[in-house]
């Protein structure tokens, strides 16, 4: 019996009248209820809109934290020197100073928690980062993709934490040359790994080996 009402042409073509009227009603009330005004400076945030059939994602940049702080002109050209270090890599100058402004503390990131202290970056800073990373076989494609999954790469310590980490990388894992380009690309933030809490957690998870 239930089968047979659920076929039931007259209780079909009722629920489809009270779905039509359903959706028109939502309609109506989603264009009566007034939004809110919101605007964004094209120099304080960037907004973007991707959609598809299946996700849709907003994502806001906001460089206000940015301006806040790079305000001297020596500190604006520190910046900008920065900023054309990274021209190898065809970024915005939005995905520029959002790729500084995380990996220097200007811009928030979970990466850091709270430890990050806020600094200006410094060419040399920058530029000695890079010419490591180059070393490591890792083309300007290469550092394109690591830079975007990883930004916070740039303000890392060279010597205690990215040379300290492909050096434990190589002699303890035996992960070198194709295969320690391969591991960068996949997982890049195993540079920046400085704790190692062996599984007694001691909330710097961003940071430890136990995620290796």
């Amino acid at each position: 019996m239930l089968g047979k009402q659920l076929n039931s042409p007259l209780l079909t073509i009722d629920s489809a009248a009270q779905f039509c009227n359903c959706r028109a009603d939502l309609a109506a009330a989603s264009s009566s209820i007034p939004l809110p005004n919101i605007r964004f400076s094209p120099s304080v945030a960037t907004s973007t809109w991707t959609s598809n059939l299946s996700t849709k994602h907003w994502i806001l940049h906001s460089t206000a934290q940015i301006e806040n702080i790079i305000t001297s002109n020596e500190d604006q050209s520190m910046w900008e020197a920065c900023r054309q270090a990274l021209s190898a890599f065809n970024f915005s100058d939005e995905e520029k100073d959002k790729i500084l402004g995380k990996a220097f503390g200007l811009v928030h990131s979970p990466y850091w928690g709270e430890e990050r202290q806020k600094e200006v970056p410094k060419l040399e800073t920058v530029n000695g980062i890079l010419d490591y990373l180059r070393s490591l076989n890792l083309s300007d494609d290469d550092l394109s993709k690591l830079l975007k999954k990883f930004p916070e790469v740039l303000g890392c310590n060279l010597e205690e934490e990215l040379k300290g980490n492909v050096k434990i990388l190589e002699e303890q894992w035996s992960i070198e040359g194709k295969s320690l380009r391969n591991l960068l690309l996949r997982n890049p933030k195993v540079l920046g790994y400085n704790v190692d809490c062996k599984g007694d957690c001691i909330a710097q998870c961003t940071r430890c080996w136990a995620r290796f």
